[in-house]
């Protein structure tokens, strides 16, 4: 594949980026332009907004319309765009803090409400930009900075809680599976609704070298060796499955999008002024 054809997605005066060598966010940066790339989406009608975090610097680096804004609320900033512009694909990067803890609220609510947007979700399993703590995504008894005899606290499942809130198209992949993770993001960008992609990635800076996974290749292989796909993984037992990342697409399903109702509502009410003018 010629990476040639992927570079006016680019901000390429900003380049180099600053994450760390063998970072998986990269990696997750090709698969969404790679997936625009082979969707043929005007990059005039796009949108791409993130929070906080390594993973929410990819706005930075994408040669679309971007914004990079608050901490857990890039979900709430996305909304705004799409009820303005619900012409846009709606995109929101972020990594599992920001999603999933300081924006956990507004993430489930999106998925409830059924936006009509697309949320890549950079699963490292710990904050990498803030010095290595852990987060909602930390497995249980794993090591971070601010848990350094092992994390006590039971891990997220975004796959659960997406689809148990209400998002109509839910999917994970990694970073060593790439041409499923551009596949997916494909069909997340065609999805009409609210679309869910956790992609898990590898920050060996902190999470790999606290739990002897230190290069970058130990945890892709790690990935490589952990990862059922999830027609298998319904075969499978509870003790079979303990340990293991289970990657595919969970739900697909078709539902009327909070867009549509909110538009209907505004006919209405456009209506009724016209009948009070009368």
């Amino acid at each position: 594949m010629a990476v040639s054809r992927l570079m006016k997605y680019l901000r390429q005066d900003r380049m180099p980026q600053v994450w760390c060598p063998g970072c998986g966010n990269g990696v997750i940066m090709k698969a969404f332009v790679d997936a625009v790339d082979k969707e043929s989406f005007d990059p005039d009608r796009v949108a791409v907004v993130s929070g906080i975090g390594c993973s929410s610097r990819v706005t930075g680096y994408l040669n679309f319309n971007t914004m990079h804004t608050l901490h857990g609320r890039a979900v709430a900033f996305a909304t705004g765009v799409k009820l303005a512009r619900p012409e846009f694909k709606v995109v929101i990067m972020g990594g599992d803090g920001d999603m999933l803890a300081i924006g956990g609220n507004h993430f489930i609510h999106a998925c409830r409400r059924n936006m009509d947007m697309t949320a890549i979700v950079f699963n490292n399993n710990i904050y990498g930009m803030t010095g290595g703590q852990y987060s909602p995504t930390t497995p249980f008894d794993k090591v971070a900075s601010t848990s350094p005899y092992g994390n006590v606290e039971n891990s997220f499942d975004l796959v659960n809680i997406a689809s148990a809130a209400g998002a109509t198209y839910v999917a994970r992949s990694t970073v060593f599976h790439y041409a499923q993770a551009v596949q997916m993001i494909r069909n997340a960008l065609k999805h009409r609704g609210m679309s869910i992609v956790e992609i898990i990635t590898n920050c060996h800076t902190y999470y790999g070298r606290y739990n002897s996974l230190s290069k970058p290749q130990d945890m892709l292989n790690y990935f490589k060796t952990s990862t059922v796909q999830i027609s298998k993984a319904k075969t499978m037992s509870p003790e079979e499955l303990e340990g293991k990342i289970v990657v595919g697409e969970f739900i697909n399903v078709s539902s009327e999008t909070y867009t549509e109702r909110y538009e209907r509502v505004r006919e209405r009410v456009l209506a009724a002024e016209r009948g009070d003018a009368e």
